[in-house]
């Protein structure tokens, strides 16, 4: 164990306990400024997301002057059915406000660490309290100033509360840096597939003169240059590159369908299992035994997933059979308009006859080949990076509940990263 741990009352160890409000006219009123209007969409347990951030001017700001929000500040979600997610503010969006969805809670310093404060708010044992306080309204979820101000923490020194968070923050830095990593590398691989067949940028670089005989540009490295033309013909589809012809998507590739598997028929294991949103749960038998690119069907129409692992995809998606290299079929796919070919008006669904009719620019087999070589080792650089995310994420998911309720002594935690490399 380490040091002793004590009660604190939220109520009596933070400077700040409350929510804002919506601009008046609602979201169409957000008039754009450099004020930062926090939601609860931007708030998840594991990190700040700046998607769906709004902005508000001057006035609108000054109208919530009571909740501005602060370096370190920690944010609760406290309505709907994100209630409970919470995190701290990224410094970057200051000077930022808050919703009526979204609560402030300040600590003093001097007795509670913010980010300790973060990391037991998350815990798993003090996310289930929250969501049952939440649930005990009469109507929607929600956790009020009252409940808030009541609710009890327990923690040891301020010292001691920072060096936990020290640990778990640097688990969260290297998750981070994983994420963004996969990010980038999933990004090249999109740009690359983007830059050379539909762009046709080695073409219009040969064309330009800015691409010449046994030199190298980014991505385009100088034994490639004989495999591109430098002319640009015309064709149904517009200008393609000579020699390059027109083809279906069938040429490629067929979309075959999952299979039905009830929640009550799955068996525990360790085989992910794909709905049309993703992984819905475990199996411990695969559909699909080696790596698969699976495509939304029915919910989320043309979701698209690379799952490197045996998989088992259920009857809401299709799984790619390739007749092509199955990255090439991967970044085709992501080219292509799927999320927009709805063709059941009550429950969304993709026809697959209507993907197969769709026209493509074919370049020849060996180009094909050759990106099909650089995306392979892109996607094997993605699968590391995936397993040391999942490695992390397992080890700090692993940590933060015995750390915050001192189950796990500092020492014996920073010696257990420091083996592993940590």
């Amino acid at each position: 164990m380490g040091g002793e741990f004590h009660p604190l009352t939220l109520g009596a160890v933070c400077s700040k306990i409350g929510s804002g409000a919506t601009p008046r006219g609602g979201k169409e009123a957000y008039r754009g400024g450099a004020t930062s209007l926090i939601r609860s969409q931007n708030i998840y347990n594991d990190r700040f997301v700046h998607e769906g951030l709004a902005f508000i001017d001057d006035d609108q700001a000054d109208e919530l002057r009571n909740v501005v929000v602060e370096a370190d500040d920690v944010l609760l979600n406290i309505t709907g059915d994100s209630v409970a997610r919470c995190c701290q503010v990224d410094p970057a969006v200051l000077p930022a406000r808050v919703n009526q969805h979204v609560a402030i809670v300040r600590p003093r310093p001097e007795t509670l660490d913010a980010r300790f404060l973060r990391y037991s708010l998350v815990s798993p044992s003090m996310q289930a309290h929250l969501l049952a306080l939440a649930s005990a309204g009469a109507t929607r979820n929600a956790l009020t100033k009252g409940m808030l101000e009541k609710l009890v923490i327990a923690a040891p020194s301020v010292p001691e509360q920072r060096a936990i968070a020290h640990i778990l923050g640097t688990l969260d830095d290297k998750i981070e840096l994983n994420r963004r990593r996969n990010q980038t590398l999933e990004a090249m691989a999109r740009a690359l597939f983007k830059d050379w067949f539909i762009d046709f940028g080695p073409v219009r670089a040969k064309l330009e003169g800015r691409w010449q005989r046994n030199q190298s540009l980014p991505g385009l490295p100088a034994h490639l240059y004989d495999l591109f033309p430098d002319r640009l013909v015309e064709s149904e589809l517009g200008e393609i590159p000579e020699g390059w012809e027109i083809r279906r998507v069938s040429d490629f590739l067929s979309l075959a369908y999952g299979k039905s598997l009830p929640a009550k028929a799955r068996s525990p294991g360790n085989v992910p299992v794909y709905g049309s949103g993703g992984i819905t749960g475990v199996h411990n038998i695969a559909l699909i035994d080696s790596e698969a690119v699976i495509v939304g069907r029915k919910g989320t129409v043309g979701s698209l997933y690379w799952e490197q692992s045996p998989s088992y995809p259920i009857d809401t998606v299709f799984y790619v059979q390739p007749l092509v290299s199955l990255p090439f079929c991967y970044h085709l796919l992501e080219s292509l308009p799927l999320r927009d070919m709805n063709t059941d008006a009550a429950v969304p669904g993709l026809n697959r006859k209507n993907v197969y009719r769709l026209e493509v620019v074919s370049p020849p087999e060996v180009l094909l080949e050759k990106f099909s070589v650089l995306a392979r080792k892109l996607r094997e650089k993605i699968f590391t990076a995936q397993n040391e995310l999942h490695l992390l994420t397992q080890l700090h998911d692993t940590l933060l509940p015995k750390l915050i309720a001192g189950e796990l002594r500092i020492v014996d935690a920073e010696k257990f990263m420091e083996r592993t490399g940590i």
